[in-house]
């Protein structure tokens, strides 16, 4: 690996100035408490500020469709109707008043958005159903891949495009939230997304507001329309290295190939787990197990903006369902591995919200590789600007291991994630790392 420079493209996108340090949070409104509604969501609120996030994703908050219904109450992403609000969460006013305390709090709020389809029974399937792309066969709306409660949407037809944007202009004029996640992103035209972001941010300027816009999808071409995507394959290849199927080089590699192809000024989304994660691969402890903490550690010290899924800050260790209702148990959070994980996220939040060399995008350090005598199995890399530095060193391995750095940046006194005392960093000499062990340093 060496002392190779991950990020150092150069380009003139911007970002809105609230980004740079965020950790965004997914919270899924039925599983979130007991209640499942958004009154009940609001009450926790200054529990997640609290803790260091800055961005409530809204997993999606609209009627979901009866037809072909999968589970008892359906998928969030199978759309009614756009402009409306799922009675099972609560009313419009309740979701207002939830966007409000947010952002009272200094938090952001976007919503999950599903362009690609509808429900096969919404609103515009009656109204418009040229909107749609057929399957000639079956004389139907068609439905794409697997997911036979939804309808494939057409953007062919510019009146559906128009009526999309109206879409989502309207829950940032009615209830100012301040952005979107756009699902499957890469299903969608990218010319619509490029059109949709210019005249979103029109709105939004009215309203003397930032629009943010991320994208479930991954590749430069998204970079143009979106201010942040998905880091979906280093996020396999984090998990092939927890089942033993790769090891540091891998990820490495992944790196120098995302400064090749990303502009610099790129956001990319870091995680263990998401919704999709959870639900079919398993929690990011049932696919990681012992290695979970270090990975989610690195997850905020790699460049980019850090995503806690609902319930990890409490170890969350299982699969919550998808079409049922399954809350999350809070009181883990008084546990020992659920306190372990809370104070985890509370250091990684204060450190990527104080640090300026963990600032995503265009504004954060570079990305290097500090030299050592294991590199195929301890991931090493610091981010520097001038004399403000951040080392991390992760044993990515289920061996514990003594280990030598060789870099002119690890000589001196540092501060020590987790700690309160100071200590001295010393080239050359033997460190130890348990298995699976990590430790961040900064200065």
């Amino acid at each position: 690996m060496g002392n190779m420079i991950y990020k150092v493209r150069e380009d003139s996108k911007t970002h809105p100035t609230w980004t740079n340090i965020a950790v965004l949070y997914e919270l899924n409104t039925r599983q979130f408490t007991p209640e499942g509604t958004f009154k009940a969501a609001a009450e926790h609120l200054p529990r997640l500020a609290k803790l260091g996030v800055d961005i409530i994703w809204m997993m999606p908050i609209f009627p979901i469709g009866r037809e072909r219904r999968k589970g008892t109450l359906g998928s969030y992403y199978s759309i009614a109707d756009y402009t409306a609000i799922n009675e099972e969460f609560g009313t419009l006013d309740d979701f207002r008043d939830f966007v409000h305390k947010a952002h009272s709090l200094g938090l952001y709020v976007i919503v999950d958005w599903v362009a690609n389809h509808t429900a096969r029974d919404a609103r515009w399937t009656r109204e418009h159903p040229d909107w749609y792309e057929w399957d000639s066969a079956k004389g139907e709306i068609a439905t794409p891949f697997d997911w036979s409660d939804t309808a494939k949407l057409n953007y062919n037809n510019d009146e559906m495009r128009t009526e999309m944007i109206r879409s989502m202009r309207y829950w940032l004029r009615e209830v100012k939230i301040d952005g979107f996640r756009c699902d499957m992103a890469m299903l969608v035209p990218n010319d619509f997304w490029e059109r949709a972001t210019v005249e979103l941010t029109l709105e939004m300027n009215g309203q003397e507001r930032e629009l943010f816009m991320l994208a479930e999808a991954e590749g430069g071409e998204f970079h143009r329309a979106f201010d942040a995507t998905y880091a979906w394959e280093l996020h396999h290849i984090l998990n092939r290295i927890s089942r033993g199927e790769a090891d540091c080089y891998a990820l490495g590699d992944r790196l120098s190939y995302e400064n090749s192809i990303l502009p610099h000024s790129a956001i990319r989304m870091q995680f263990t787990s998401n919704h999709d994660e959870n639900s079919w691969n398993g929690s990011a402890i049932e696919r990681m197990g012992d290695s979970a903490f270090a990975f989610t550690a690195l997850t905020f010290l790699l460049s980019g903006m850090p995503l806690i899924y609902n319930g990890q800050e409490c170890g969350l260790s299982r699969r919550l369902e998808f079409f049922e209702k399954d809350a999350i148990n809070w009181s883990k959070l008084d546990s020992e591995k659920g306190s372990r994980f809370n104070a985890l996220y509370r250091d990684l939040c204060k450190l990527k919200h104080t640090h300026p060399t963990l600032e995503a995008g265009a504004t954060g350090g570079n990305i290097e590789g500090v030299n050592n005598n294991k590199p195929w199995q301890v991931f090493a890399v610091k981010r520097k600007i001038m004399d403000k530095i951040v080392i991390g060193i992760f044993n990515f391995s289920p061996i514990e291991t003594e280990v030598e750095f060789y870099d002119e940046d690890f000589s001196g006194i540092y501060s020590e994630l987790g700690s309160n005392e100071s200590i001295e960093l010393i080239s050359n000499q033997h460190y130890n790392l348990g298995h699976w062990g990590f430790k961040l340093f900064y200065r």
